[in-house]
């Protein structure tokens, strides 16, 4: 009541304030600092992106990354010679998924396909994540990215990185980075069609 009483409106003549408008410099600073800002990041994201996608073909290590719901199946070529298929079924620790092993410091061709729904192939420690999406064709070179290993070995976790799913949480493999010489060990013992 007290409020409603003390603070009501006067009844005497009330002066508008100043009225400004069309205020044509600040109108034009509002307009170009946005504008500048935008082509600035537009160039170097475009700059960049063009960088961290370009693929030489010339990766001695090649992998088939095959996503589906809710595990991984990897399938390596070295040196003209491709191992049996590595795959996993839903897990709930990383290391008991699917693992695939790669040498450390070289550098590895991925190629990314799935059959079902949108994935997305993630190594936290490898500074790279890339979606993996149904029906874009094997020649499409968005399928497929770069990277140069770690130059240390040791075992790293690999998850999905996009919601795909019930089991989204459990799609989970790990990636072991192996000296060069057990790298051609172990793909020596796995080749597809050798006696294990």
């Amino acid at each position: 009541m007290w409020a409603s009483i003390f603070h009501r409106k006067r009844r005497a003549k009330a002066d508008l304030p100043p009225q400004v408008r069309y205020n044509l410099p600040i109108e034009i600073l509002y307009t170009v600092i946005p504008l500048v800002m935008v082509s600035v990041f537009f160039f170097f994201t475009a700059r960049d992106s063009e960088t961290l996608t370009k693929v030489s073909g010339d990766a001695p290590v090649k992998v088939k990354v095959e996503a589906f719901q809710w595990s991984w199946r990897f399938t390596t070529t070295y040196k003209g010679k491709t191992i049996e298929p590595v795959a996993g079924v839903p897990v709930s620790d990383y290391n008991q998924g699917p693992q695939l092993v790669l040498p450390k410091k070289t550098k590895v061709e991925f190629d990314l396909s799935t059959d079902d729904v949108i994935h997305s192939f993630w190594v936290p420690e490898f500074l790279f994540k890339r979606d993996v999406i149904p029906g874009i064709p094997e020649d499409n070179p968005g399928r497929k990215f770069e990277i140069t290993t770690l130059d240390k070995t040791g075992t790293f976790a690999g998850r999905c990185a996009e919601l795909c799913g019930v089991d989204h949480s459990r799609m989970l493999f790990s990636v072991k980075l192996v000296d060069q010489t057990e790298f051609e060990q172990y793909i020596a013992t796995h080749q597809a069609g050798s006696a294990q």
